[in-house]
């Protein structure tokens, strides 16, 4: 398939939550058995979650929230400075390979910023994308005391990047997204955004997704099999069953959702169907990310989508 070209780029060591986890930690994730069902960092999303979203999903909104709606304005991720706050890399230009990266977040007065709120058991989700949207990493960097943060990240092609930060400053009270360009030199040759498709295919497990995207959102449902059976026992991967992170193609306008519901709460199964509240900022192609774990591994399957206008009200013939 389409996306399974890439699926060296969606099953790496990038996954590896360094906070937690050993430099020498392999592609297989398995490590990852040490997130745990920890729901205590999730009060704070009720704070940014929209009132359709709300509307929607019910008393599970709250982890249904899309973070590009944290903030009227400007979809998330297209800024490197929003409400005060910097994304300030230490590196913008590295060769191919292991990279040492460093990064701050600055505050409205200059200085590093060392007090986040936690967004899903971490205080900060680093999101790393080529442009083309043929490579992603969601991984977790280790925060030292002068506030800045620090990741072995491994981008072997040469490219344009996107690196998008996740963050809640406590000061600041609510979630935002920041975004920077990082290049990787060396002989650059651009691929096409992947075709659009409905079914994914990664480490013997196929994903479907059903549901349309729209700007004025609706329900997508992705469901997990391996081997053609359902899974039903899909595991908590930073306190959620799914983490789905969308990028339109050209400005890579960014939007991370949570599923409908939690691990734990009595109501929302463990698979096959994981199912996302989504609004994308409007029209365009996206690229979609969902990282879920089973067997300890987590992995990540690709898809990509048009939007679908918004459907005009029959009002019937009145000639």
């Amino acid at each position: 398939m389409t996306t399974n070209a890439h699926a060296g780029h969606h099953t790496h060591a990038g996954h590896a939550d360094t906070a937690t986890q050993p430099a020498g930690h392999q592609d297989n994730h398995a490590a990852h058995g040490i997130d745990t069902n920890d729901h205590a960092a999730h009060q704070h999303h009720g704070k940014h979650t929209a009132p359709e979203q709300a509307a929607s999903t019910g008393e599970h909104a709250n982890h249904g929230d899309a973070h590009a709606g944290h903030a009227a304005g400007a979809p998330g991720g297209l800024l490197v400075t929003q409400d005060g706050y910097t994304l300030d890399l230490e590196t913008t230009i590295a060769e191919p390979g292991g990279i040492d990266f460093r990064f701050r977040i600055l505050g409205p007065d200059g200085t590093a910023v060392t007090e986040f709120d936690p967004i899903h058991d971490r205080e900060l989700h680093l999101i790393v994308a080529r442009r083309e949207l043929t490579g992603f990493w969601h991984v977790h960097p280790v925060r030292e005391a002068n506030g800045t943060w620090a990741i072995r990240l491994d981008l072997p092609e040469a490219g344009a990047y996107r690196v998008f930060t996740d963050i809640a400053p406590r000061a600041l009270g609510r979630t935002i997204t920041l975004g920077a360009d990082l290049a990787i030199a060396g002989h650059y040759a651009p691929q096409p955004v992947p075709s659009v498709a409905r079914a994914t295919e990664v480490d013997g497990y196929e994903v479907t997704v059903d549901g349309e995207l729209r700007a004025e959102g609706d329900l997508l449902t992705l469901t997990v099999r391996k081997n053609g059976e359902p899974v039903t026992d899909l595991q908590p991967y930073l306190a959620a069953f799914g983490h789905l992170v969308i990028l339109r193609a050209g400005d890579l306008a960014y939007v991370h959702v949570h599923p409908n519901g939690e691990p734990g709460d009595g109501i929302t199964p463990s698979g096959p169907e994981i199912t996302f509240h989504t609004a994308v900022p409007g029209p365009g192609t996206y690229r979609l990310f969902l990282d879920f774990k089973h067997n300890d591994i987590v992995r990540t399957s690709a898809f990509t989508l048009t939007t679908t206008p918004q459907q005009a009200p029959d009002h019937g013939n009145h000639h």
